[in-house]
């Protein structure tokens, strides 16, 4: 038999050696397509991640190599069709490009051949850069304000000396969080302080160790993470391409019909996903502020589960109304905006305790109430602790009381503001340095939340009063957001990794799972109705919505 990436197998070859591997239960139906992984390097090859994608599809599938090399695809994620097959495994390619042709009720194997990549830089996620680069710890820190609107990658290839990193660092306090290279959005007149008052020389100076401004190779080696091997490789991963490469998928979550919903980070629409079939149908939203960038990041359910979400820069929030798809906008009043007021979040869960919905003015720092039945706005002003400092919110879950909980990321704590009283007060994180940044309530009142500074995530118990932490596995994670599921198991996923990591909060199990693609992962969201429960999450950078599968 000739040498080839790709090498159709004697079927009864094939599954004899797949039977040496037992998969759950429920994944021992016949597969659709299986083969083994192999390189000169390493022979069989675990924790590769291994995708289909059919021609002329919107949808991509994907699993991951066990410690003998095998995959299986479950026949019921294939479809009959002709597929180009693709994998992920830091310092690898595909040998040749593949393509297999998948028949109804049969087998296809196939056995993809491995060889070492000519571009590992192009691989790196910013975790990996941020093992690489030179420096310390808090020097890299800086680069966390980067991450939101492109890669790592592209710091490293630049060629900005100290000078020239003065003036970029500026212009890129200019542009809108959610802007990307294929959307570049500007703020209207203002910029943020991205070195957060610092005196930017050592900032510009490290900078440009970092990239090819002194020479056209880098001072450093570059590092990457090993694969994950074990329970990890369990999954089968289904992403769902959208319409355009500009949505940005900011918050992603499942309704009780099983229709997909999502924020667009860069665009002016509520976007709804059928997962049957991929297609996308798009609620645009009226523009409210001529010149001011669009796009929304929240998405939030009402008690009588209609969908709520912040308008960003359009300074309002907006109700949606899932029957008559219709949507109702509570404008800021006049005289309360600028050209900074920004309405990041909105938080309505639990409105039906004193028909009161939260929502956060960014500029300022400002906690602002709507009353529904009035559509009367409150401004409750700034927050500060007992020592006059200001706690600002980022994130602002609720409890069932429609008690409110700012998640401080601009320090280490969060703070409670009574719903009754008004009072705040202040819960310091055991890390120092936990900047906590986006997660919500469970059941029992208590506040999840991830620690984006301390590469941890954290609850509040807030009956004891008591903060417990987990530090994740994987350095660099960096995660955004975390949710418990029915299981007592919490979720979070690593804007710097690409990895989502689940921590059985009971026995403190950690396993890891390795998305198929860069995906700039922000909300995460579990659905309990599944057994075991599935989690969701948008592809911020990449234009997709994801659906991880655990196998068990």
């Amino acid at each position: 038999m000739p040498v080839a990436a790709l090498r159709i197998s004697c079927l009864a070859v094939l599954l004899a050696g797949l039977a040496v591997w037992s998969p759950p239960v429920a994944a021992q139906s016949q597969p659709a397509l299986a083969g083994q992984v192999s390189s000169a390097e390493e022979g069989a090859m675990e924790g590769v991640v291994v995708s289909a994608k059919q021609e002329g599809g919107t949808v991509t599938v994907s699993v991951v190599s066990d410690d003998k090399g095998l995959f299986r695809f479950p026949a019921a994620k294939l479809a009959a069709g002709r597929y180009a097959l693709a994998i992920r495994a830091v310092g690898y390619d595909l040998k040749a490009p593949v393509a297999v042709e998948i028949a109804a009720g049969k087998t296809v194997g196939a056995d993809l051949a491995l060889v070492k990549t000519r571009n590992l830089a192009g691989q790196l996620t910013n975790a990996e850069w941020m093992l690489s680069m030179p420096g310390s710890d808090e020097q890299k820190k800086f680069l966390l304000n980067c991450n939101s609107c492109h890669t790592f990658e592209r710091i490293a290839k630049s060629t900005h000396d100290p000078a020239e990193w003065a003036a970029v660092i500026q212009r890129m306090g200019g542009y809108y969080p959610g802007a990307t290279p294929l959307h570049p959005q500007r703020l209207p007149g203002q910029e943020r302080d991205r070195a957060r008052g610092s005196d930017l020389k050592p900032i510009t100076d490290f900078m440009a160790s970092l990239n090819l401004s002194g020479s056209d190779k880098w001072s450093y080696d570059l590092e990457t993470l090993p694969r994950l091997k074990g329970a990890s490789t369990r999954i089968v991963v289904t992403e769902y391409a959208l319409p355009r490469p500009t949505i940005e998928p900011h918050d992603v979550m499942v309704d009780g019909d099983g229709m997909v919903w999502f924020t667009n980070f860069g665009e002016l629409f509520l976007g709804r996903m059928d997962p049957r079939t991929g297609a996308v149908k798009e609620y645009p939203i009226p523009e409210l502020k001529k010149g001011s960038p669009t796009g929304m990041l929240d998405l939030e359910v009402g008690p009588d589960g209609n969908l709520w979400t912040a308008l960003m820069f359009q300074a309002a929030i907006a109700r949606f109304d899932k029957k008559t798809e219709q949507f109702r906008l509570y404008p800021i009043p006049a005289e309360w905006q600028s050209k900074s007021t920004q309405q990041t979040f909105v938080t309505p869960t639990a409105s039906q305790v004193d028909g009161k919905v939260w929502v956060k003015n960014s500029d300022g720092d400002h906690m602002l109430r709507l009353d529904q039945a009035t559509g009367a706005w409150e401004d409750l002003g700034q927050f500060h602790d007992a020592k006059g400092k200001r706690v600002w919110g980022y994130a602002i879950p609720a409890d069932s009381h429609n008690n409110l909980y700012m998640l401080d990321f601009s320090a280490a704590h969060v703070g409670k503001i009574d719903a009754k009283t008004k009072q705040l007060t202040v819960y310091p994180t055991p890390n120092p340095n936990s900047r906590p940044r986006r997660g919500r309530t469970d059941a029992q009142d208590r506040v999840w939340f991830a620690e984006y500074g301390a590469n941890a995530i954290g609850v509040l118990d807030t009956k004891a009063e008591k903060i417990r932490e987990w530090q994740l596995a994987t350095p660099w994670n960096s995660p955004y957001d975390v949710v418990l599921d029915k299981n007592e198991e919490a979720w979070t996923g690593g804007m710097q990794t690409d990895r989502i990591t689940r921590i059985d909060t009971k026995t403190n199990r950690i396993i890891e799972y390795q998305l198929p693609h860069a995906t700039n992962i922000r909300r995460v969201f579990v659905d309990n109705s599944t057994s075991p429960v599935t989690l969701w999450a948008g592809s911020n950078h990449g234009a997709s919505i994801v659906k991880l599968e655990p196998l068990e």
